[in-house]
């Protein structure tokens, strides 16, 4: 359950998801999916056409997202008064929109397929939003955590990786490995941060994936009972050597500046934040977990037209790049890149093309009971369970 910059709610319990399989899917590559995962799904119709707009659209959404310096110009373009709710947490975002509310969500992958499952928000046509095209970076097109049963449910906003950040004045040799922040003799020992969250359990899995490859794990949101309690027993081995867990983006930042942290999972965003070039980051050679939100729509919207033309407004270069370089994260539309000196500047450094980059980033997808993976052999681990097991990690 990701926070956003400065946003401070504390995480809730999250809610059993429970999803049964109509057919197997095959497996995805990391920071990719085929948009072909089968699950059974509340029979949501899809908006044919758009009608006029209503007066207003209420828009639940990260901080940073929904700003007076485009939204007004979309009032002035629309008639539409946009009303924003921000949140702080995913589970939060999922507790709003069940009240209908809201008519929109920025949704992350750890909450949108609880979303789609709970008939929470609707398949999307895509033809009724002109400026989701060639320009959307391939990578945020078509993935597991908002694309079922061969319909889109979400528009990309925004991505970025979970990397490893580190002072170098004090590990002076670049790693090319998460082994300094899992493993128990670490020269770093005591001096690790880690994130506090159900969904980092992923983060384990990935470095097992490579350093246990026995386990077979080949999805890090799809776990077997005995993969989670692996996961669960290096997290609990990390725990030894951790200094602290981070929520809260501030607080991190507060850690590495403050030296009680020397290395650890971080964003690009927060690294920046540090105001200090002797912080830097990488992606290690397991690769990573990752992030990436998108728009979502309430399937009882009162407002579905003031919505439609919000999704279209803000994917538009200017405006979905005005959301990235605000928020501190890779744009959807690659077309911003071009759009200016400074909007280069802002894509190069957070990879915004580089899909090579993201093809080592496993994008937050919540766990459920039918593995992602593709095997029908066994039942995956939901979150719920995760949740349960995560309480578990720091006694």
């Amino acid at each position: 359950m990701r926070k956003k910059i400065l946003a401070t709610a504390a995480m809730a319990a999250a809610a059993v998801l429970t999803l049964s399989a109509c057919s197997g899917a095959d497996a995805p590559a990391a920071g990719g999916g085929d948009g072909q995962l089968q699950i059974d799904v509340p029979d949501i119709p899809m908006m044919k056409e758009l009608g006029d707009n209503e007066k207003e659209v209420n828009i639940v959404a990260w901080s940073g997202f929904v700003e007076p310096a485009w939204s007004d110009e979309f009032t002035e373009m629309t008639g539409c008064t946009v009303n924003r709710r921000v949140a702080g947490t995913s589970d939060e975002m999922v507790q709003l929109m069940r009240t209908g509310d809201y008519d929109l969500v920025s949704a992350s992958g750890d909450a949108s397929l609880r979303l789609i499952a709970g008939g929470d928000v609707q398949p999307l046509n895509l033809d009724l939003i002109p400026n989701f095209g060639d320009d959307i970076v391939e990578g945020m097109k078509g993935q597991l955590y908002d694309t079922i049963n061969g319909q889109s449910y979400g528009i990309p906003i925004g991505r970025g990786a979970n990397i490893l950040q580190y002072n170098s004045e004090v590990v002076t040799e670049e790693p090319t490995s998460w082994d300094v922040a899992w493993e128990k003799d670490s020269p770093h020992a005591g001096k690790v941060i880690a994130y506090d969250a159900p969904i980092y359990i992923a983060d384990a899995a990935v470095y097992l994936m490579a350093h246990e490859p026995e386990l077979g794990i080949e999805n890090p949101y799809a776990l077997d009972e005995k993969q989670l309690d692996a996961a669960i027993d290096l997290l609990k081995q990390q725990n030894e050597i951790v200094s602290e867990y981070w929520s809260d983006p501030a607080a991190q930042v507060t850690s590495f500046a403050g030296g009680t942290t020397v290395l650890g999972t971080s964003w690009e965003v927060l690294r920046k934040l540090t105001q200090d070039d002797k912080f830097k980051s990488v992606l290690p050679e397991e690769g990573s977990t990752g992030w990436s939100d998108a728009w979502m729509l309430a399937a009882e919207s009162q407002n579905p037209n003031c919505a439609y033309a919000w999704m279209d407004y803000a994917s538009s270069p200017e405006v979905n790049g005005a959301i990235a370089m605000n928020f501190g994260m890779a744009p959807a539309n690659a077309a911003f890149c071009e759009t200016s000196d400074e909007a280069k500047a802002h894509c190069d450094y957070f990879n915004a093309t580089n899909e090579e980059y993201f093809k080592k980033v496993w994008f937050w997808t919540t766990p459920i009971e039918q593995c992602i993976d593709g095997r029908t052999d066994v039942t995956c681990t939901n979150f719920q369970q995760w949740t349960d097991a995560w309480l578990t990690v720091k006694g």
